[in-house]
Formats: structure tokens, sequence, C-alpha cells
């Protein structure tokens, strides 16, 4: 850092609401410094001490929500629209109205925080821990700190809360992953390389300490200690979309630094999580929900885009209700108490109401159930049978036989098989983790041997018109029910692990893993679908679709990198190489000894089933 670092901070007590501390510098153990803004509630009494609500992440403390994302802004509640609104972060005039400090800090390397520019990395969670230590030392505060945040300020929470630094009284991870392989980077051991495409240019480069332009560009300030060279700010950058390759598996090194266990979390928790977020955060809510030590700790389950729900006044009450509980030791609902509330909100998806809807998702139906899988979860078979139908009954099969589709895919018919149920008789509730047990192989097609093969499967809800029922996915396209992933040399699973369930496989997804695929081989493997909920209608049915590639309902999150896949590329030796590895044909097996199955979770006593 060639540039001196300056002390810069600045107080408005007259232009709003609140007082308005910019750049505040913390001065981390190491001599890193990160930079925050501080909105305190105004008061008569200047020594009054209030909880605190912080955030950390590499956005731009003050990149305004109207410029970040001026559509999802336009559609907020209005009440969240002001000039200090940002993205995906507690709104400071609406908390430090409640009684809150909102302290919002720009991630090391970005904003005006100096430093390396490395999302997610160990060093991020040390320092985010120092920030949380030093909000609960203020003049100002009462000790108690809460997070609360969507995606990435959610998913940096359970990092955190599992150091269980000083001062943390309660979390509210909404819609965050906690696993960053398998729920962001590798999906089944296959790269999702299509959102980090799109992120890490526009909402994480974009604000990188010491870039040149972002004032003219409306970015938020420019760097209050001058801009950086180019060459230093690669020096001070690490390679995101580079890293999601190179860590193929979780003992990697850049992958091994991000492992934690959710087991030492003992804070409070609010896990929220929305059923649209199929290929991201929805899996790492239940997960964090799940396997959390904390006493108190609840799981609330959402359906809508990924912006505006965690702005909606009646969740902001119910995010409000629970931080006071354990901030202000004010519950009026019974958080703190045991047994008072269920454990699990969940909304429940019936009809086909469309999606990207808000209006009619929000007339959606609740229910409280007492824990996660539900308790009275009947674990049912659907049997695939080599004509395409979907079967309760497992058919007969005699006679050994194969289907087979086009490897590897870009969406194409070719490149998919498709098996559906006859019409439901009665109204089925299916809630929980979903498994589709598959006989696989692949085999050689115009010359090429394949080495691998990748399984995109898909569930889709088919109404009695013969169309596709589509909910809201993240960025608000039309999803299907839910999907999962598996890259098959990955299929190996560890059924002693503690985490290992009969209808969550466990898969440790490190190197010592790999599995060889050999052509014409047959390998059976089990396949994860996310945990989803959905209510089949009579007459509706199910569709269970198989493909070698990404297929509709997919949004942002694409896997398809050049060089872990084979997208479309001009570099021969890429393509050659990745050819060599999928290229041919994918087989679904039929045999006595090669039974094909999905299983689902079917909830009896609140439906017909």
């Amino acid at each position: 850092m060639p540039n001196h670092i300056r002390d810069i901070r600045t107080v408005d007590s007259e232009s709003y609401p609140y007082i308005f501390e910019q750049n505040v510098s913390i001065h981390l153990k190491d001599s890193g410094i990160v930079r925050c803004n501080v909105y305190r509630p105004k008061g008569s009494d200047p020594q009054a001490r209030y909880p605190v609500l912080v955030t950390y992440g590499p956005y731009g403390k003050d990149v305004p929500y109207q410029r970040f994302q001026p559509q999802s802004f336009n559609e907020l509640n209005p009440t969240h629209q002001t000039a200090h609104s940002s993205w995906e972060t507690p709104t400071p005039k609406y908390w430090t109205e409640h009684g809150y400090v909102v302290v919002r800090a720009d991630e090391e390397g970005t904003g005006q925080s100096p430093g390396m520019l490395n999302p997610s990395s160990a060093r991020t969670i040390d320092a985010f821990c120092e920030v949380i230590e030093w909000c609960s030392e203020q003049s100002w505060s009462t000790g108690k700190v809460g997070l609360l945040g969507i995606s990435y300020f959610a998913a940096t929470q359970w990092r955190a809360a599992a150091r269980n630094p000083k001062g943390l009284a309660a979390a509210v991870p909404w819609e965050g992953f906690s696993d960053i392989y398998r729920d962001s980077q590798r999906h089944g051991g296959i790269l999702s390389s299509g959102f980090p495409r799109v992120w890490w240019p526009f909402q994480v480069a974009s604000n990188q300490y010491g870039l040149p332009g972002r004032a003219a560009r409306n970015w938020g300030p420019d760097t209050i200690e001058g801009d950086l060279p180019e060459e230093e700010l690669l020096e001070n950058t690490v390679d995101i979309l580079s890293r999601g390759r190179l860590n193929r598996y979780r003992d990697d090194l850049a992958a091994k630094e991000s492992e934690f266990n959710l087991e030492d979390i003992t804070v409070p928790i609010l896990s929220v999580a929305n059923w649209g977020g199929i290929l991201l955060h929805l899996r790492g809510n239940v997960e964090g929900y799940t396997w959390a030590s904390s006493e108190f700790k609840y799981l609330r389950f959402i359906s809508g885009r990924h912006d505006l729900p965690f702005y909606y006044e009646e969740e902001v009450e119910i995010q409000r209700s629970f931080l006071d509980a354990f901030l202000k030791d004010d519950d009026r609902r019974g958080w703190s108490k045991k047994g008072v509330l269920p454990p699990v909100d969940m909304v429940v998806r019936k009809g086909d109401i469309g999606f990207n809807n808000p209006t009619t998702e929000k007339a959606l139906s609740r229910r409280y159930e007492m824990g996660w899988p539900i308790a009275r979860t009947v674990y049912t078979k659907l049997f695939l049978a080599p004509n395409g139908e979907m079967l309760f009954n497992q058919p007969n099969i005699s006679i050994a036989s194969k289907q087979s589709y086009e490897a590897p895919g870009t969406g194409r018919p070719s490149d998919m098989l498709t098996f559906k149920t006859r019409p439901f008789e009665k109204e089925t509730e299916i809630t929980g983790h979903i498994v589709a047990r598959l006989n696989v192989s692949a085999s050689q097609r115009d010359g090429s041997i394949p080495s691998d093969l990748d399984l995109f499967v898909s569930l889709r809800h088919i109404s009695s018109k013969g169309t596709e029922i589509l909910y809201t996915g993240t960025t608000g396209e039309g999803a299907p029910v839910t999907k999962g992933f598996l890259r098959v040399s990955m299929r190996k699973t560890n059924p002693n692990h503690p985490r290992h369930r009969s209808w969550l496989p466990y898969r440790e997804y490190l190197s010592t893993d790999v599995l060889p695929v050999f052509a014409n081989e047959v390998y059976t493997v089990d396949v994860e679908l996310w945990p989803t909920n959905v209510v089949v209608d009579a007459g509706n049915r199910l569709a269970l679709e198989i493909s070698s590639g990404d297929t509709a309902g997919t949004g942002l999150f694409t896997h398809d990198d050049p060089v872990d896949r084979h997208a479309l590329t001009t570099n021969r030796e890429i393509n050659r190489r990745a050819q060599d590895v999928f290229k041919g044909e994918n087989n679904i097996h039929f045999s006595p000894s090669h039974v094909n199955y999905m299983t689902i979770p079917v909830i009896p006593g609140v439906r017909g089933f």
C-alpha cells in the first residue's frame, strides 16, 4: 500500500433522523483496517446504549440500493426506500427508530477498507468476528450484537457464529448457504460457474478498494486514499473464477479454509429459507438449522424472489420480534421460552398461482411443524419404467433395456429423458428431502469414449391441463419444484458419517473419493435433490427430468464452465479434453437388478394421501 492511510471519519447529526457516522475505522489485531458506517438513534440522553446490528461484506457500504439494483429498489416496501438503504442489509432508518444501532462495514479490499480482495476467505471471517467484538465494546452499545442480512451477509453469519465472538447474541441468516462447497461452488461435484461470472464483476470487483472511477459511475465515493495502479489492483485480488476451477475437492487448499463446524454454533438462530432458492441458498439454510447446537433455533420457510421478502412488513416484524427477544429481553412471541413456539414455520406451495407475483405468494397458507424433517413423513418410492412412466408400484421388468440421451447437454430435447406419473388420484403434499436412485452408464458416440458423466435432475409439477406449474426462482425466473446434481466420478458416499441419512446421502467430496467411470459400465448412484415443498392436486402429475446439462429453470446458476464442463469455446485444446471426458451417450438402465426410483417425502394427515 503506497498510499498513506487517512483518518477521515465524518459525523452528520442534522440531515437524517439518526446520527450518521461515516468511515469509522476499526483497527484489526494484525494492523489491518476495516471502515464502517455507524447509524445511531437520536435521543436526549447522550449516554444511551443500544443493541447493535452489524453487516460485513464486499458490496459497498456507501453504494445506494437505488443505484446497485434500481429495479429492485423501486419494488421495495416503501418504508425501506431510503437514502441509506443498501442491497441485502437492514435499513438504518427503520432499525434506529426501533432502538438499534446499525453498523455496516466494508469488507477488506472493498469500498474504503484497504487490503486483499478475497471474499469468503478465512481472513474475511477473522475480520468479521473482530468487527462484532468491536461493536460490543463501544460506548453506544449495550454489549449485545445481532447479525441480520441476506445472501452473502447471511452465509458469513454461519461461520462467524461458529466462532462465538464476544457480544454475539443472535443471528438471522436470511437465505444464506452454510456449506460453500456443496451449496455454492460445486453442486454434486459440478462447478456452478454461471452465477460467479455475473456476481464477481458486477457486485464485487466493481467495488474494489483503490479502483478508479467509482464516483464517476455513481458507485459510491472514490477511495479516500486515492486510486491504485492497475498492477496493484491485480496483486490485491484473488481470482475467484479460477479458484472455483482449482477447488475441485473439499481437501483442496482454498476449499479447506472455508470448513467449519455448524455444531459449534450456540447463539439463537432464525434460519430463513426460500423454497425457490434451489441453486444457491436453500440447502444451506436447512442444514444450518439442522446441525446448529443452539438451544433456541428456528427454521422459517418463505417463497418469492430473493430480494423482496426480507423487506416485507410482516417479515421485518418477524426479524424484529426475534432480535428483540435476545438483544433487548423483550420477547413478545415466545422465542426465548422453550416449547412456546414450534421450531419450524413453513409456507405451503399449493395451486397454480403463477411466479414472480408477490400478491399471490403472500396469500399462500402457513403451517407450524415441531421439527425437520417432519416427523410423520412417509418416504415413498416412485419407480421409473422404461416407457417413461413413474409408478407407485414397482414395474415388472424381466428383460434388460436402456434409455439413452446425448452428452454433454445444452438443454436440447435430445439431451434428456423425462418420466411422468399418472394423474394423482388425491391431493398429496410432498415436503422434505428427495433422493433419486439411478442406474447409469456412459457409452461411445461419434468416436469419443467418455470417462465421466454429469447428472442434472429436475422435478417438475404438471397441471391437469398438461402445462408446467412454475414457482418463483431466485431472480424471478420460473423454476421447477426442485433440482439435483451429481458428477458420477464423485458418487462415493460415507454411510458411517453422522450426517448420512437414507433420505440425504453424505458425500465427503475429497480428492481420495474420486472413482473411475468406464464406458459401458453401469453404476448405481443416489442423486440428492434439494429440499422442497409442493402440494400436488388431484389430476396433476409429477415429472422427473434427467439430463446431461442445465435445463429450464436454472436461471443465472448454470454449470457451463469451459474447463469443468465444456461450454462453447474457441480453445480447441480445452474443448478436446472436455469432450474426451463427457462426450457420448448417457444411459439409464432397467433390469431386475437395475431398479430406478425417486424417494419422495409424503406428508400424511394434512392432505389426502
